[in-house]
């Protein structure tokens, strides 16, 4: 488990923050509980958003995307360190609550908030353009978690960086490296768009309801993608037949994807990579490699 850090300057005099009497006193008065279909599990430790926030490092223009706010308790926290905050919530008793919930406890600062109520999963850079995203720090569910980070990066370009909390082993797929045995589609797709790097645990205790499982703290910072010649969506396309047979030797784990086992190998050959080799010992500039060497290779238009 991570230590607690020292609140950031910026944060010492927030003292509008929810703990566990907040909580349960926000969802009763809203009629709600946190459900499994949304993935939802509330955190009511004040010092572990204070650890998120901090660890975030928010430059004072950095404009906060929040996925899932809940009940607002993140949402707090960044608001009086953030240029401006976008949260995102598909619930609607929530997303209608939040904006008096950040009036209650964040006085002033609550000025800084916009509520989408939307899908993360959908939603679109024209709708969070004013001002547009530069950092994602987010307490994302469960069970969406990767696919709205792959999303978010890559319909906001102006994401610089981000903290999302995940489930451990969530976030243990994500930070992974090649040749690590849980190294696999999540790790290389994010690879794509940014640097990852483990950042935490965080203990099940802080949330409400507890979960069976830890917490786990991913930070990123955006790169430029390994090629330029060759499609994001094509180097995905290798990725994803890679590792659906991962068992398999990549000549015969990419024969679908090529039209056939030895134009797989020639394809692989070309990249400079061995048709012997399995997916989890590629990095993502490999994965690129053979993209780009394909026979039927997709131009760079996305």
């Amino acid at each position: 488990m991570v230590s607690d850090p020292e609140p950031a300057a910026t944060l010492r005099g927030v003292t509008g923050l929810l703990g566990p009497a907040e909580i349960r006193e926000l969802a009763a008065r809203l009629g709600v509980a946190p459900t499994k279909k949304l993935g939802q599990n509330f955190v009511h430790d004040p010092n572990t958003v204070r650890r998120i926030v901090t660890t975030a490092g928010l430059a004072p223009d950095d404009v906060a995307l929040e996925v899932g706010p809940g009940l607002g308790s993140l949402t707090l926290a960044l608001l009086p360190v953030a240029a401006h905050v976008h949260a995102v919530e598909i619930d609607p008793t929530l997303a209608d609550a939040l904006p008096e919930t950040a009036a209650r406890f964040a006085g002033p600062d609550a000025a800084r908030l916009t509520v989408h109520r939307a899908d993360a999963l959908r939603v679109r850079a024209a709708e969070l353009a004013e001002p547009a995203p530069t950092a994602l720090v987010a307490n994302l569910p469960y069970n969406v978690a990767v696919p709205v980070v792959l999303h978010l990066l890559a319909e906001l370009p102006t994401l610089r960086h981000g903290l999302v909390m995940v489930q451990k082993e969530v976030a243990d797929r994500l930070v992974a490296g090649p040749g690590s045995k849980v190294y696999g589609i999540p790790s290389v797709k994010l690879a794509w768009y940014a640097r990852a790097r483990a950042a935490g645990k965080v203990p099940p205790n802080v949330f409400w309801p507890v979960p069976n499982v830890d917490s786990g703290l991913v930070a990123f910072t955006r790169r430029e993608p390994p090629r330029t010649d060759v499609a994001r969506k094509a180097v995905f396309a290798v990725v994803d037949a890679a590792f659906a047979q991962r068992r398999k030797t990549l000549r015969a784990a990419l024969a679908g994807w090529a039209g056939g086992a030895d134009r797989a190998a020639a394809a692989l050959i070309a990249a400079g990579v061995d048709p012997g080799a399995r997916g989890e010992s590629l990095t993502v500039e490999q994965f690129a490699a053979i993209a780009a060497s394909a026979p039927t290779a997709v131009p760079a238009a996305q």
